[in-house]
């Protein structure tokens, strides 16, 4: 199976892990702002309303023990 992005793509995590990347990387921190204030709170409403269980799996994933 061909594996596909949660959030970030990975020229995203290549801008996010190189301080000199200058103005790419801040256009990259502005979309992946936009994909969690939007994008990603459209999905865990989704969830919350027709997957309880997939929810509760990404909540572990983000808030668990870290």
């Amino acid at each position: 199976m061909a594996r596909t992005r949660a959030l970030l793509t990975e020229r995203d995590r290549e801008l996010l892990a190189d301080d000199e990347e200058g103005n790419r990387r801040y256009q990259a921190i502005s979309e992946i702002r936009s994909r969690i204030n939007e994008e990603l709170a459209t999905d865990v409403k989704v969830l919350e309303e027709n997957h309880p269980e997939l929810l509760a799996e990404l909540q572990e994933v983000v808030c668990g023990d870290n």
